[in-house]
């Protein structure tokens, strides 16, 4: 790809773009440091320029160009994204999408909103404007973007209650524009939304995303204590098929997670002491002690709307998916993790027998989703990495098991996914890329179509190092 830089920055004239220094080096990175594996492999990845489209025609204009130009355009929101979904493999143009960040209509059930808007952001103004609430978010809510939690993220605060992304209602409508020699605009609706979402912006660039929202609550943040673990687990999916008690969280952690990694929480737990973060709507807080009051082993150590701790853990949220990776980090740096998904009605059984083969290597830590109308449980566990060969065996004998892995350990779509090709996204991209320019090296089918996934893809155009 012989991408001609200078033609294409002169032509983008007038637009927000920077091509040096740290801002580039900056705007190039996400979260990928998550995995020590991605980190050997991504660490030296940097864009030619980054450039800040203020409106959808800008962004048209940066498509036009760089289709012209043979230039890469990989698309970032905040860069929270952990699998290098905004890393840009071959350099070229990161186009950053903060200033595209407009609550642009609020509606009974619906909100509309432009995809560089902060989910913090999002969330408050629906609020304020009709006291309703979005459906689910990424623990990252103060500093991830909607777009990127659309394009990269799967599920979140909420998926207890709503199911994940995916799932039927949970996305209305997404305005995309292409990356052809004259772009584009196309909406998606229904069944045509699996084409470009959760697509890594491989296959076009979200500048328009309708949500629907649901009533707000001021939710109450509870921490429950159990001193057996596969106890704590039985009392989050019975309290999660309580059909009557609304919640928005539930987040089971083994010991000795919370004491040894939760230095807010550690004065108020034994490192025995397994934990459940909860978030539950302030009219079903009667119902929820009822509930509670049944479980002899269950103690109550935290709720936000009554507690004497001296000082509180902040948001419990911000314990649970991703956030207990990142804590776990700033303790340990040798810590790391996998996304496990335990389906119903197994799961008890799985989560039992990985908690037997590895013990401490891989403490369990999950959270209730709904699939299905079932509850099932993502398993999100801190992983003792030691090496790579160990990483890929934990994973082999999670598959054998039973339990579907999605990979943080890979950058590309189908590896750290279901390992397959989705020929939705794949045919929509060979119609709104033509010439593959849209985040290249993220989807192995369209590099390398009979690809056996025996072993880790290798960009072959990736930039190298130094």
């Amino acid at each position: 790809m012989n991408a001609n830089l200078t033609a294409a920055k002169a032509e983008l004239e007038g637009l927000d773009l920077v091509d040096s220094g740290p801002v580039v080096r900056a705007k190039s990175r996400d979260f990928f440091w998550y995995s020590p594996i991605l980190k050997a492999r991504l660490d030296h990845v940097v864009a030619d320029f980054v450039v800040s489209p203020r409106n959808e025609n800008e962004v048209m204009r940066v498509l036009a160009t760089c289709y012209r130009h043979d230039v890469p355009v990989t698309l970032r929101g905040a860069g929270t994204g952990n699998y290098g979904q905004a890393m840009p493999l071959a350099g070229g143009c990161v186009m950053h999408m903060h200033r595209m960040s407009s609550v642009k209509e609020v509606h009974p059930g619906r909100v509309i909103v432009e995809p560089g808007c902060l989910i913090k952001d999002l969330d408050q103004a629906c609020i304020a404007h009709s006291g309703q609430e979005i459906r689910m978010f990424s623990s990252t809510w103060a500093t991830a973007s909607i777009g990127g939690f659309v394009a990269g993220g799967s599920g979140g605060v909420g998926s207890c209650t709503w199911g994940q992304l995916r799932d039927l209602g949970n996305i209305i409508r997404l305005r995309v524009v292409t990356m052809e020699e004259t772009p584009r605009v196309m909406e998606f609706r229904g069944s045509e939304l699996p084409r470009v979402s959760h697509a890594y912006g491989t296959n076009g660039v979200i500048t328009e995303i309708e949500l629907p929202l649901a009533p707000a609550y001021e939710w109450v943040d509870l921490i429950v204590g159990f001193d057996d673990f596969m106890e704590s687990v039985a009392y989050t999916a019975d309290l999660a098929n309580e059909d009557g008690i609304l919640i928005k969280l539930a987040t089971p952690m083994e010991a000795p997670i919370a004491h040894d990694y939760f230095p807010r929480i550690r004065p108020h737990v034994t490192p025995k002491t397994s934990i459940i973060g909860l978030m539950v709507a302030p009219h079903a807080m009667d119902a929820f002690l009822t509930f509670t009051e049944e479980w002899k082993n269950a103690g109550i150590l935290y709720r936000s709307d009554n507690h004497n701790w001296k000082r509180g853990p902040g948001l419990v949220f911000e314990y649970g998916w991703n956030h207990t990776t990142l804590r776990a980090l700033r303790i340990d740096p040798a810590i790391t993790y996998l996304q496990v998904r335990y389906g119903f009605p197994e799961y008890m059984d799985l989560i039992a027998e990985v908690r037997r083969i590895f013990g401490s290597e891989v403490l369990q830590h999950l959270e209730a989703i709904r699939e299905k109308g079932k509850v099932i449980f993502a398993g999100l566990p801190l992983v003792k990495f030691t090496s790579e060969e160990r990483m890929d065996e934990i994973v082999r004998i999670h598959e054998e098991l039973g339990c579907m892995i999605f990979n943080p350990h890979r950058y590309t779509l189908e590896e750290a996914g279901r390992q397959t090709v989705d020929r939705r996204q794949l045919e929509f991209k060979r119609q709104a890329d033509p010439k593959g320019l849209l985040n290249p090296g993220k989807m192995i089918a369209w590099h390398a179509p009979d690809w056996n996934y025996r072993e880790m893809y290798a960009y072959p155009d990736m930039q190298r190092p130094g």
